[in-house]
């Protein structure tokens, strides 16, 4: 099976991870529903708003797979309703962001029709391990001695 892509040249070996990536992205931002804003906060925090009035906490959903955030919009149709103009369709709509890595959504807030979604990317924590101090030589030349015959066996 061939791909008609920038990566099927012989010179991309390995390059299947980010030609998928692009092409979520490419995907992602083909449709202009709902409009949004990105904006960084601090050098380690990031808001995702999107615009989704006439949506209800209840008629959103938001989850993280694999780098990704999906967010999606459902509402049902009333049809108790008769209406002689309908200028406000129940729209649904799907928006995908792709994250770095190391970045989490750490939260979400509904606020006058805008969907706020906050990002961050963590300070890592610094990990403090304690070594040991043996004394004396011969500590150490039968600890090697253990390392050097398992490695025989092996």
């Amino acid at each position: 099976m061939s791909r008609s892509s920038f990566f099927a040249s012989p010179l991309f070996v390995g390059f299947d991870d980010l030609e998928r990536l692009l092409e979520r992205i490419a995907k992602a931002s083909s449709d202009g529903y709902p409009p949004y804003n990105i904006e960084q906060r601090d050098p380690r925090r990031f808001r995702i708003t999107l615009a989704v009035a006439g949506f209800t906490e209840d008629q959103l959903t938001l989850s993280v797979q694999d780098n990704q955030l999906l967010i999606t919009g459902r509402q049902d149709e009333d049809g108790d309703r008769t209406y002689l103009h309908r200028g406000i369709a129940a729209r649904q709509f799907q928006r995908s962001f792709v994250l770095a890595d190391g970045l989490e959504v750490v939260a979400a807030r509904l606020d006058s029709g805008l969907l706020q979604v906050e990002i961050e990317r963590p300070v890592p924590e610094s990990q403090v391990r304690k070594i040991e101090i043996s004394t004396g030589p011969a500590e150490v030349r039968s600890h090697l001695k253990t390392v050097a015959g398992r490695g025989r066996r092996a």
